[in-house]
């Protein structure tokens, strides 16, 4: 089967859930799968043969685990050759005709910017794996159950620099349609396909009802097939076992729903058996696919955000503040390889209306390239906004673009053969934007006229490498006009043309216009307004300038892209003058320094902070108890309120530990240092190596007073129990992510009983919910916020 040809004529159907298959087979509980299913080949031989016999035309090889992290939990093995056996047992079990996939799944730990393990490093990892199933011979890679942005792109690159062989990739979201970092779907499609992803979707965590809304939102933006591969519903524990209720012809009647909506492949999850996928393909045969809408898009995104340049959508703002350029508190900061200025003009941008940050920090005296990695690390968990990445180095840039957990714009590609014949590569490896800027040669071309044959050169060696004009962004060129007063017409006119008869996005330098002139806020002004009027779509400018921000918005107004002018009377509205002035003279304290440090997950000031707030005459009991428990409760308000998603979580809660590390030796002799609110034993069940959760609730747990004994992942009921008669805990916080292992729960609880222990229970994961928790006789914690609300309650 050809694939990418079968999909334009149908839906292609995947096979279902591997893991409670070869539960019900008999693969205990506490077993590394993969490793069980080498030794027994014949059973996960037979799971495979029923999904071909049940019609599937992709059969995935059992190798989700088989990466090094995930096998070295369980001994020593040659990673390659696991994944080359696995995959050609899977090719020995459905024979010819039928498509083995490459299953790849996470390695359990967040990768940086986010965690601990570098990016290189996750890269590494997953080639090990990809190697692996290339000799088995696999027929594409399934990239699944992805709950982190950048370890997902560590397995893209990592498929993609080994092979071109077709990639499918799909992410797990919660309950708010976001993923446990914070990525919405359609921000996840936009990094995944430029990036070189075949097709792109979702699996796991939710039934198909809830999965039908995630496709739809993302159908409009595809340039790739989708992939749906919802579980049969939530799990239910009925009798002792996990359940999923949904049947297989409710299941199945969602296939053609699903494909109304845009999904391209069809597949089960969790608690999927051969007879959905039977039903499933029965559902969906002869039923049509809905091909890709578009076959490029003006888009670019963060982490968790991502932001649409088509259409006649409002000017977007480019900061321009984060550059050394004339700011020596900066530049001092960049040569000491401190970030905080940066993260306050992004915040600071960001607050202020910008849509995008542009981040340049080249100067001398540093190493450019890893002061920009920083940036782009401190950027990624401070601020929801797309980067720009600005530097006229091209190892900086590709250094950037690998790095940054999105879709980036480069500033910028000019006609100069440098950056053509370097850097336009690396931008189309990594799926990047770029601003074209039309010079070339060294002059800078006077007219309108001259730039339009520089842009049509350049346009034309792009798309020899796969750009289209939504992937470029034209630069009008703005030159001062204190030096050439036609200066400004031209731009103009090249702006004007870029957009009605080139049919790109533009962009200004807006601040050029009035160098040299006085009140130059008026002449920027007036100007941007010129430009809007003739089509313009982006300015790098300073959001921070009131009275230009109030010209884009009387300018989005006039040119009718700001419909019913909801967004100038929503500003105008909501900010009177006198809360303008009570902004603008605002001074913080030392104590509010402190504060916003554990609020925006400063560890690099924290320590600094604290010492200013001592030295203003506050002790270290008031500071903790005044300052710092509100400040992380809020922290916890704003991921309740999603305005916060798990690395600010992350970064505000390791702030705090940081913070009462650094207060310790003034806490010791004070009654600040008294009995903890309770003991808590936490532990993820047995069987079930993902301990992501389990360590954020800890951290949580230890920030708000208590002492928390952490058992780690994989441990036996028999030990959980041990420890709790030993320790004699207030409460004893169990984690599972798997349904496979959530059942061992129940368990956990029945031995307490009859040891009599006198100790709640408090449980969670991704697959545990409220109704479960309430049937074995525990509380129920959806993640580290409520676990402290939950702990605070069972040890009043």
């Amino acid at each position: 089967m050809l694939l990418k040809e079968t999909i334009r004529e149908r839906i292609i159907i995947m096979d279902g859930a591997t893991g409670t298959e070869l539960q019900k087979k008999g693969m205990p509980a506490g077993v590394c799968p993969e490793i069980w299913c080498l030794d027994n080949p014949d059973i996960i031989g037979a799971v495979h043969a029923g999904y071909r016999d049940a019609g599937a035309d992709i059969v995935t090889a059992s190798t989700f685990g088989a990466n090094r992290i995930k096998l070295n939990q369980y001994g020593t093995y040659d990673v390659v050759r696991v994944n080359r056996d696995l995959a050609l047992l899977a090719r020995g079990a459905v024979g010819a005709g039928i498509l083995v996939g490459g299953d790849i799944g996470s390695t359990g730990r967040f990768v940086r910017p986010f965690g601990d393990l570098k990016f290189e490093d996750a890269i590494e990892i997953y080639k090990e794996q990809v190697r692996g199933l290339l000799e088995g011979g696999v027929d594409l890679f399934l990239i699944e159950t992805m709950m982190d942005i950048q370890e997902t792109r560590a397995a893209l690159i990592a498929v993609k620099e080994l092979t071109d062989t077709f990639t499918s990739v799909t992410m797990t979201y919660e309950a708010h349609g976001r993923t446990l970092n914070g990525t919405d779907p359609v921000t996840a499609l936009i990094t995944l396909q430029s990036l070189g992803a075949d097709a792109v979707g979702c699996n796991c965590s939710t039934g198909p009802e809830e999965m039908l809304e995630l496709i739809e939102a993302m159908k409009p933006w595809a340039t790739v097939p989708l992939v749906a591969k919802p579980n049969a519903g939530m799990p239910e524990l009925i009798d002792g076992a996990t359940i999923f209720t949904m049947g297989a012809d409710t299941f199945a009647s969602f296939g053609t729903r699903f494909a109304s909506r845009g999904a391209n492949l069809l597949g089960g999850c969790c608690g999927t058996t051969p007879e959905y996928i039977r039903k499933l393909k029965e559902a969906v045969a002869g039923v049509k696919p809905v091909q890709p809408m578009r076959a490029s898009i003006s888009a670019v995104s963060s982490a968790r955000s991502s932001v649409i340049l088509e259409g006649k959508r409002t000017l977007s703002i480019v900061g321009e503040r984060i550059n050394p350029t004339g700011k020596k508190a900066l530049q001092q900061e960049l040569r000491e390889g401190r970030m905080s200025l940066v993260r306050t003009m992004a915040k600071e941008q960001e607050h202020r209306g910008a849509s995008l940050l542009d981040v340049n920090v080249g100067m001398p005296g540093i190493d450019e390239k890893e002061t920009m990695l920083g940036a782009i690390g401190n950027l990624s968990v401070t601020s929801d906004l797309p980067l720009v990445i600005d530097s006229s180095n091209i190892d900086v840039i590709e250094a950037a673009l690998r790095l940054y957990p999105g879709r980036a714009l480069i500033n910028s590609i000019s006609g100069e053969r440098a950056r053509i014949e370097k850097l336009l590569p690396v931008a189309a490896k990594y799926g990047a934007m770029f601003i074209l800027l039309p010079l070339a040669g060294g002059d800078i071309p006077e007219t309108a006229e001259k730039r339009k044959k520089i842009i049509e050169d350049v346009f034309e060696k792009a798309a020899a490498l796969g750009f289209t004009k939504s992937d470029i962004v034209i630069d009008g060129l703005v030159m001062a006009a204190s030096s050439d007063f036609k200066a400004p017409m031209e731009t103009l006119k090249t702006i004007e043309w870029s957009s009605d008869v080139f049919k790109a996005n533009t962009i200004v330098g807006l601040s050029n216009v009035s160098f040299g002139m006085p009140e130059r806020t008026w002449l920027n002004a007036a100007f941007l307004a010129m430009a809007v009027s003739k089509g313009l779509t982006m300015a790098i400018a300073n959001p921070g300038v009131e009275e230009l921000m109030n010209a884009k918005l009387a300018g989005d107004v006039l040119a009718g892209r700001d419909r019913d002018a909801s967004r100038y009377i929503h500003h105008f509205s909501h900010v009177s003058p006198k809360v303008k002035q009570k902004e603008a003279s605002s001074h913080k304290t030392p104590q509010d320094e402190v504060s916003q440090a554990i609020l925006e997950g400063n560890r690099e000031d924290i320590e600094q902070r604290l010492s200013g707030a001592m030295d203003s005459g506050m002790d270290a009991q008031k500071i903790v108890d005044g300052i710092m428990i509100p400040a992380i409760t809020e922290v916890g308000a704003l991921f309740d309120r999603k305005e916060y998603f798990l690395p600010q979580l992350i970064a505000s809660a390791e702030t705090m530990k940081k913070g009462i590390a650094f207060l310790e030796p003034w806490l010791r002799d004070t009654t600040l240092n008294k009995k903890p609110k309770g003991r808590i034993i936490i532990a993820t069940v047995q069987g079930d190596v993902h301990d992501i959760g389990k360590n954020i609730v800890a951290l949580m747990l230890r920030n708000h007073g208590f002492e928390v004994v952490d058992l780690g992942k994989n441990v036996p009921a028999e030990t959980i129990i041990q420890e709790a008669v030993r320790l004699k805990p207030s409460v004893i916080g169990l984690s599972a992510l798997m349904t496979t292992t959530m059942a061992g729960m129940k368990e956990i609880v029945e031995l307490a009983q009859l040891k009599s222990l006198d100790c709640r229970f408090m449980v969670g994961g991704a697959v545990v919910t409220k109704a479960y928790a309430e049937s074995i006789g525990a509380h129920y914690a959806r993640d580290g916020v409520e676990a402290v609300r939950v702990a605070e309650t069972l040890t009043a």
